[in-house]
């Protein structure tokens, strides 16, 4: 069973950048589809960004398309999620999440592992 554990949350003005990482233990991350998803409050957790195995496909929401980059390496175990040209509209937790289904999805029900989350803020 992996653990997940996010960090690289802050607070940041408007415009700014911040990358947020997942590292996994206890279980192989290569052998796990990841997805970052959000929740700002009053909100439903939703889907941001996912990455197959291997990295080679990755899929992004349309409201961050084009602004945040989603990666990883699994020789160290880590997710990372570039974020740039941050709106006031981003801040929310960010989640990282893992399932072991080798296809990439988008909704949270289809995540075996969560993180406990960490927090950005931009300001405006």
């Amino acid at each position: 069973q992996v653990q997940l554990v996010e960090s690289g949350g802050g607070l940041v003005q408007a415009g700014g950048s911040l990358r947020v990482s997942c590292v996994a233990s206890g279980g192989t991350v290569s052998t796990y589809t990841m997805g970052w998803f959000r929740q700002a409050p009053g909100m439903e957790r939703e889907f941001v960004a996912d990455i197959s195995r291997s990295g080679g496909l990755t899929y992004y929401a349309d409201s961050v398309k084009g602004r945040f980059t989603i990666s990883r390496d699994n020789a160290k175990n880590t997710l990372m999620l570039q974020m740039n040209s941050l709106k006031p509209e981003d801040t929310a937790v960010y989640y990282c999440a893992a399932r072991s289904n080798p296809y990439i999805a988008r909704l949270t029900a289809q995540y075996d592992y969560w993180g406990q989350g960490t927090q950005v803020t931009v300001s405006s």
